[in-house]
C-alpha cells in the first residue's frame, strides 16, 4: 500500500498538518500509522468528515470558504478550473461571458491541444491585463507556448516578469496563492530550482479553487517525483483524483501522467498503462493532446507501447509537439542549471536510451515498445554513438530524471 505524508495529506485535503495530525491522533483516519514523531495516511484517503456536518452552519461555512476561493480568481486560468464531460471543453468555453477570462480560457485551449501560435498570440493580447489573475495567466501560457515555438528570449521574457511579480507581491493572502501557484508551476516543470520567498505551500493551496489545486498538486506529485520519491508521487496522485480531481480534465490528464512517470520508474508497466489510459480517455475527446507530448520522455516507452498502435495519427501529433516542446524546455533548463540533456536524438532513441539507462535489457525494452530486440539494440547503438559514450548505464548523464 501506498502512503503519504501529513504534509502532503493536509495540501490535498486544504487544511493544516496540525488537524491532519489531530484526526490520526484522534483515530478519525482509518489505516494511518505512526511514523517517529509523524504520521503515513494510506494514499487515496479521503479527508475525514466534519462531525458538524450534519449542522445547517456548517454545511454553509463550508459551502462560503468553497465559493470564495472560487471568486478569488475567476481569471486564473479559467479553463484549467473548470469541471465538463470529455468532449465538452469547446462548448465550456462558449458558455463564458465574453471578455479577458474567455480569451485566456481560449488561450489555455489552443496551448493543451498543441496550437503553440495560436495560444500565444492570444495570451500575448493579455499580457498586460490589469487584473492580477489574468496578467499571470498570460505570462504562463505565454511562457510556454514560447518555449515550443523556438522563442526563447520571449519565454524568458514571461518567466521573468513571473518572478518579479511574486518577489512584488503585495499583502493579500489570495494574491501570493495565485503568484505562488503560477511561479511554482513555472520552476517545477521545467525542472528548476523553486524561486525565493515561495510561502509554504499549506498556507496558499487551501486558498486556490478545486481546479487549480488538483493541477498544484500535480506540480507536487511532479516534485517527489524528480526527488526520486515515487511512490509518494504516486500517493499523491491517488489521494487527489480520489477526492475528485477526475472532474477537472486538464489537470486530471496531469494527475494520470505524473503517475505514469512515477510507476515506469518502480518499473511497474501495468499500473502506468493503466493511468495512461485514464488520461486518454479525458484527453482524446477534446484533442487535448500537449501533456503527453510534453512528458514524452519520462512516460518511459508507455507512448509507444499503447498510443502508437491504436492511434497512429495521434501519436505523430504528440511526437512533433515533444520535438518542438523539448527543444525549448531544454535551452532554458541547459541555461538555468548547467546540465546537459541529450538533444540529437529520436524520440525512440531516447525512450530505449532512458530505459536502458535504468537498467533495461533489449529483449525487456523490445517487449514493451513492441519493437524487436534488433532494433532496441540499434537504436541504443546510435544514442550511445550521438552521446560519445560506450557503457549503458553512461546514458543517464543525459537523460531526464
Amino acid at each position: 500500500m501506498a502512503y503519504i505524508s501529513v504534509r502532503e495529506a493536509a495540501a490535498a485535503w486544504g487544511v493544516s498538518e496540525r488537524l491532519v495530525q489531530r484526526y490520526c491522533a484522534q483515530g478519525r483516519i482509518a489505516g494511518a500509522r505512526k511514523f517517529g514523531v509523524s504520521w503515513e495516511i494510506p494514499a487515496g484517503t479521503p479527508k475525514p468528515a466534519d462531525p458538524r456536518a450534519g449542522l445547517p452552519e456548517a454545511a454553509g461555512l463550508t459551502a462560503d470558504a468553497s465559493e470564495s476561493a472560487r471568486r478569488a480568481h475567476p481569471g486564473l486560468l479559467p479553463l484549467m478550473n473548470s469541471a465538463f464531460l470529455p468532449g465538452g471543453c469547446r462548448a465550456c468555453i462558449a458558455a463564458m461571458p465574453e471578455g479577458p477570462q474567455r480569451e485566456i480560457a481560449q488561450a489555455e485551449y489552443w496551448y493543451f491541444s498543441g496550437r503553440a501560435a495560436e495560444a500565444a498570440e492570444a495570451a500575448g493580447r493579455q499580457l498586460n491585463s490589469p487584473e492580477m489573475d489574468v496578467q499571470l495567466s498570460a505570462c504562463l501560457l505565454y511562457a510556454y507556448a514560447n518555449l515550443t515555438l523556438g522563442q526563447i528570449a520571449l519565454a524568458r521574457r514571461a518567466l521573468d516578469e513571473i518572478r518579479r511579480r511574486l518577489h512584488a507581491a503585495g499583502s493579500s493572502r489570495e494574491l501570493r496563492a495565485a503568484e505562488a501557484f503560477v511561479s511554482t508551476t513555472a520552476s517545477v516543470l521545467l525542472h528548476l530550482p523553486m524561486p525565493e520567498g515561495l510561502p509554504p505551500a499549506e498556507e496558499y493551496l487551501p486558498l486556490l479553487p478545486p481546479g487549480l489545486r488538483a493541477f498544484a498538486l500535480y506540480v507536487r506529485a511532479h516534485a517527489r517525483y524528480l526527488q526520486k520519491s515515487y511512490d509518494r508521487s504516486i500517493g499523491l496522485v491517488d489521494a487527489t483524483l480520489a477526492m475528485g480531481a477526475e472532474a477537472y480534465p486538464i489537470p486530471a490528464i496531469y494527475l494520470h501522467l505524473v503517475a505514469v512517470m512515477s510507476h515506469m520508474s518502480l518499473r511497474e508497466p501495468e499500473p502506468a498503462e493503466r493511468h495512461l489510459m485514464a488520461a486518454w480517455a479525458l484527453a482524446q475527446p477534446d484533442d487535448l493532446i500537449e501533456g503527453f507530448g510534453e512528458h514524452h520522455g519520462l512516460l518511459g516507452g508507455m507512448l509507444e507501447r499503447v498510443i502508437k498502435p491504436g492511434y497512429p495519427e495521434d501519436f505523430k501529433r504528440i511526437i512533433a509537439i515533444t520535438y518542438r516542446f523539448s527543444a525549448g524546455w531544454r535551452r532554458v533548463h541547459k541555461q538555468d542549471t548547467g546540465r546537459d540533456v541529450a538533444d540529437n536524438l529520436t524520440t525512440t532513441e531516447f525512450t530505449a536510451a532512458m530505459l536502458a539507462a535504468r537498467g533495461w535489457t533489449n529483449q525487456e525494452i523490445a517487449a514493451h515498445m513492441n519493437i524487436s530486440p534488433h532494433t532496441v539494440k540499434r537504436h541504443i547503438s546510435a544514442a550511445l554513438l550521438k552521446l560519445g559514450v560506450t557503457r549503458r548505464q553512461d546514458l543517464g548523464r543525459f537523460m531526464l530524471q
